[in-house]
């Protein structure tokens, strides 16, 4: 903005509050810019990331205004590609997810929103990827071991119990091996 576009009493939307001063504020827009150029990151932890730098609650709360009015901190936005990416590129599963999700700050209907657009087919998918890869690298070992190793990946990244026996049952005998009548369903 210009000086000359500056409105003469201070009352214009960029004001700056009246504690914190120009200063201050330009010193946390270019905080939260800098933040946001690194990674990009919740509305809730930019806002934490600019009040633990030192920053007055007034001053961030009008940079955070700036920002989602700019359209730089988008919590649905954010979230959905998050979903798309730890889940396409870790494997992690809904509930591995929307754990993440919560920790940074999202609201619950925003979380909702973004993990349902991954379905069944495509979490279960994933879940026999893990499987396989984990399976195919445990050849040569006894079966109680492979399964465990299978499981234990399958866990980590959030699959119920469930689910994963279901897959590494299927994947074993798409190896041709017998499995014990005790092995869970």
């Amino acid at each position: 903005m210009r000086e000359a576009d500056t409105p003469p009493d201070g009352d214009g939307p960029d004001a700056a509050p009246s504690s914190g001063g120009e200063k201050a504020l330009n010193r946390a827009r270019t905080l939260a810019l800098r933040m946001l150029a690194h990674k990009p990151r919740t509305a809730a932890q930019l806002e934490a990331g600019l009040l633990r730098r030192g920053h007055e609650e007034e001053v961030v709360a009008a940079v955070m205004e700036e920002c989602t009015r700019a359209g730089l901190v988008d919590d649905a936005v954010f979230s959905r590609a998050w979903v798309s990416s730890r889940h396409h590129g870790r494997g992690l599963s809904r509930a591995a997810l929307t754990r993440e999700l919560r920790t940074r700050g999202v609201a619950e209907e925003t979380v909702r929103d973004a993990v349902a657009e991954l379905g069944d087919e495509e979490e279960a998918a994933a879940a026999r990827a893990l499987a396989r890869r984990s399976l195919s690298g445990s050849r040569g070992r006894e079966r109680e071991t492979r399964v465990r190793r299978a499981l234990g990946v399958l866990a980590r990244k959030g699959y119920g119990g469930g689910l994963s026996y279901r897959i590494v049952r299927e994947e074993l005998e798409a190896e041709g091996l017998d499995l014990d009548p005790d092995f869970p369903e």
